[in-house]
């Protein structure tokens, strides 16, 4: 037997296993790393963040992967390149990770890489009726194998596509499998570029879970603010937005889209919300000439008012629902507090108080899906009716 797959059987077969978690975002802040320890599969998971860093990128690591992220028409001799390169970078960042904390690479069982997603491409939005949906990550799984010395997990969005999901989001696998609750209705709300939401019903019923994306998070504010704000990436306690007046006429066209018609569960990116939408929107509403400032409080209240519009279209007056919030529009005061003013019943919680740190959720979950893959995969997820189909994800790539 190749001494690789010897090597990942025993793996599959150890009571604890150490598992690093990857997560790049569409905001290309940072890599986030988590260093998880499991042990079980499946529901029985039992999972501990040991340690959590996010390296922030720097200006060359952002340039490159804006020459080639969202765009309809690419250098495809740089998006050759930018696969293999995007790898050893994040290894660089995971070796970095590790000596920070007193550990090496041999005392790690795998890694669980999502990629740098580049472009996202469901059906409903490319409309190309002879093409299903389709996603890319770059950042390939065999380049951080060879650069870490670990056994590495990746590109797990492609056997979502296969098995008939839109790649995204996935967070539902992770978070039913360790944080659902009996006879607890809990919605676990992150609000990333993009914002998503996961329903955890309290009967454990896995045909009623339900994940979605509900449109823009942070993506369209950030965008503003590196366009109008040179050497800004964010906008930073929502000062900005503070000091603008939302301007209604604006956010009605921002709303204007079929998107927000499209039944659930359904996928977007800033394929779709970007600059250009903005500008769409402003010409249609006549505020062209909007100060910065109002335009971000407007940007800010169109990512509220879409998250909580489609979180009411699942919820039940007659039930009782717990919400947990996680990803970086959380730290955004002003975005959470127009999210709570239309949810005034609703307690806000962070996924800190279930003993994960709420940037390192997205991290973990990635990890989680590592461990099912090479340990698990026998969890029944529904009958994919809500866009969820039972599969283990990943593709498995040796150092050696």
């Amino acid at each position: 037997m190749n001494t690789n797959i010897e090597n990942l059987y025993t793996i599959g077969k150890k009571p604890v296993r150490h598992i690093i978690g990857l997560m790049s975002g569409t905001s290309v802040d940072g890599l986030d790393i988590a260093l998880c320890r499991f042990s079980g599969n499946g529901k029985d998971s039992r999972i501990e963040l040991l340690s959590f860093v996010t390296i922030s990128y720097n200006s060359d690591y952002k340039q490159e992967i804006a020459s080639v992220f969202s765009r309809r028409e690419v250098n495809l001799e740089k998006l050759c390149l930018l696969n293999g390169w995007v790898a050893r970078q994040h290894a660089g960042m995971i070796l970095q990770a590790l000596t920070n904390w007193g550990m090496h690479p041999h005392e790690i069982d795998l890694i669980a890489s999502h990629g740098q997603t580049v472009f996202h491409a469901p059906r409903a939005l490319h409309g190309q009726q002879k093409f299903s949906n389709g996603t890319l990550q770059i950042g390939d799984g065999d380049h951080m194998a060879v650069a870490t010395g670990v056994i590495t997990v990746s590109d797990f969005r492609q056997k979502h596509i296969a098995a008939g999901g839109e790649g995204a989001p996935l967070a539902a696998y992770g978070d039913f499998l360790i944080f659902s609750k009996k006879n607890e209705n809990r919605i676990m709300l992150n609000i990333g570029g993009i914002a998503n939401f996961t329903y955890l019903p309290g009967s454990l019923d896995a045909d009623a879970v339900f994940c979605t994306d509900t449109g823009p998070g942070n993506t369209m504010m950030d965008a503003l603010v590196q366009k109008h704000f040179p050497g800004k990436y964010f906008d930073e306690d929502a000062a900005i937005a503070r000091a603008g007046t939302v301007n209604q006429n604006l956010l009605s066209a921002l709303k204007e889209n079929p998107f927000f018609d499209q039944p659930f569960p359904k996928t977007t990116g800033p394929e779709l919300f970007n600059l250009t939408y903005l500008a769409k929107a402003q010409q249609v509403s006549g505020t062209t000439q909007l100060a910065a400032a109002d335009t971000m409080a407007t940007l800010n209240r169109f990512s509220a008012d879409t998250i909580v519009s489609a979180i009411k279209k699942i919820i039940s007056n007659s039930e009782v629902y717990t919400f947990y919030v996680s990803g970086g529009g959380m730290h955004n005061p002003l975005l959470m507090d127009n999210i709570a003013e239309q949810l005034p019943d609703v307690l806000f919680r962070s996924t800190k108080e279930l003993d994960i740190h709420p940037d390192a959720k997205e991290a973990v979950l990635f990890a989680v899906l590592a461990n099912e893959t090479v340990c698990g995969g026998n969890v029944h997820f529904g009958k994919g009716k809500n866009g969820i189909p039972s599969v283990s994800m990943g593709k498995i790539s040796f150092p050696k």
